[in-house]
C-alpha cells in the first residue's frame, strides 16, 4: 500500500466514524432528557453535517469515495449505541456516557489522522484533522459539563427510597466496564505491536483488575452482586464504540485510539456513579468513584502519550506489506 492509499484508507475509516456519529446526534435530542443537553446534541449534529462533508470533500479531492461497507458498520453501530441508551431506564445519563466516548473516539482519530498525514507530507489532511479535532473535543466538553443535568433527567422519577437501588445500578455497570476493559487490556497486547501501548496496558491491566475487586467488595457492602445481563448489555454497548473496526484489520493505531475511548466511557461511568451515590447518602461509594475516576483519567492521557509511537508502528506495518 502507497503513501496516497494509506491516507484515503484512513480518510474513510474517519468518514464511516462521522457517519455512525450524524445518526447518533439525529436522534439524540429527542432522547436526551433536558433541554441544554438536547441543544448540545442539536448544534453537534450540525457540526458533524459539516465534519462529513469535508471528509467526502477532502476523499474526492484525492480521487476516492467513502468505503460503502465502512459507513454501513458505522451506521449500524449509530443505531446500536442509541437502542441500548433508549432500552435503559436511565436513558439520559448512559446516553452522555456514552456519546462523551464517542467524541474521544473521534477525538483520537483525527488526532492520529493529523500525525499520519503529517507523516505522509500532505498539510491539507493536517489542517482539516486539527480543525475538526478541535470541535470534537469542544463537543466532550460541553458533554462532561453537564454530568448534573444527565442525572436529574434520569433520576428525576425516582424517589429518595429507590436511590440506594440505583447506586447498586451504578455500581454494576461499572463492574460490567470493568470486565469489559480487563478483556480488552489482556488481549489488547497480542495486537498492538508497538511496546508504549503493551507497557500502558500491561500497567492499566493490574489496576483495572484492583478497580473491579473494589467494586466488588463495595456490592457486597451493600448486599447486592454483580448482574450477569448488566455486564452482557454493557459489552454490547461499548463495542458499538468501534463497530467500524470489524470490517479492518487491526492496526496498533486503531487499538490505541479505541483504548483511549474506552478510558472515556469509564470516566463517564464514574462521574454518573459519584453523582448518583452523592445524593443517596452513600458516601464511601461516591469517594470509591472519584478515587478510580481519577485512575481512569490519567490512563486515558497515558494512552494519548503513545499516539506518536502507534502511529510509526501502524505505517510501518504497511510499509513492509506493500
Amino acid at each position: 500500500m502507497d503513501d496516497h492509499q494509506q491516507l484515503v484508507s484512513y480518510l474513510t475509516d474517519i468518514h464511516a466514524i462521522e457517519v455512525q456519529a450524524l445518526e447518533q446526534m439525529k436522534r439524540a435530542p429527542g432522547i436526551a432528557g433536558g433541554p441544554d443537553l438536547a441543544a448540545i446534541f442539536r448544534r453537534h449534529r450540525d457540526e458533524t453535517v459539516e465534519h462529513e462533508r469535508l471528509v467526502r470533500q477532502a476523499l474526492a479531492a484525492r480521487g476516492a469515495e467513502p468505503s460503502t461497507v465502512k459507513d454501513a458498520a458505522g451506521r449500524a453501530g449509530g443505531w446500536g449505541m442509541l437502542l441500548f441508551a433508549r432500552l435503559n431506564p436511565d436513558t439520559p445519563g448512559k446516553l452522555a456516557m456514552h456519546a462523551y466516548s464517542y467524541e474521544h473516539m473521534e477525538l483520537a482519530a483525527y488526532e492520529l489522522l493529523s500525525r499520519i498525514a503529517r507523516r505522509l507530507g500532505d498539510e491539507d489532511v493536517v489542517r482539516l484533522a486539527g480543525r475538526i479535532g478541535a470541535q470534537e473535543r469542544a463537543m466532550a466538553e460541553r458533554i462532561g459539563e453537564r454530568w448534573d443535568e444527565a442525572v436529574e433527567a434520569s433520576l428525576s422519577a425516582k424517589g429518595a427510597e429507590d436511590l440506594g437501588g440505583e447506586v447498586v445500578k451504578y455500581l454494576r455497570d461499572a463492574h460490567a466496564l470493568e470486565a469489559q476493559a480487563t478483556q480488552m487490556l489482556e488481549t489488547g497486547p497480542r495486537i498492538a505491536r508497538d511496546d508504549a501501548l503493551k507497557r500502558v496496558f500491561a500497567a492499566h491491566l493490574e489496576e483495572t483488575k484492583d478497580q473491579q475487586r473494589r467494586i466488588d467488595e463495595r456490592l457486597d457492602a451493600l448486599d447486592a452482586k454483580p448482574a450477569r445481563f448488566q455486564a452482557g448489555a454493557l459489552r454490547l454497548g461499548a463495542l458499538n464504540l468501534g463497530g467500524f473496526f470489524k470490517v479492518q484489520p487491526d492496526t496498533p493505531a486503531k487499538l490505541a485510539g479505541f483504548a483511549y475511548a474506552f478510558e472515556a466511557l469509564e470516566c463517564g461511568a464514574y462521574e454518573l456513579l459519584r453523582r448518583v451515590a452523592a445524593r443517596a447518602g452513600d458516601g464511601e461509594t461516591a469517594l470509591l468513584a472519584m478515587s478510580i475516576l481519577a485512575q481512569e483519567e490519567a490512563a486515558a492521557e497515558q494512552v494519548a502519550g503513545t499516539w506518536d509511537a502507534a502511529v510509526d508502528a501502524a505505517l510501518a506495518e504497511q510499509a513492509a506489506r506493500a
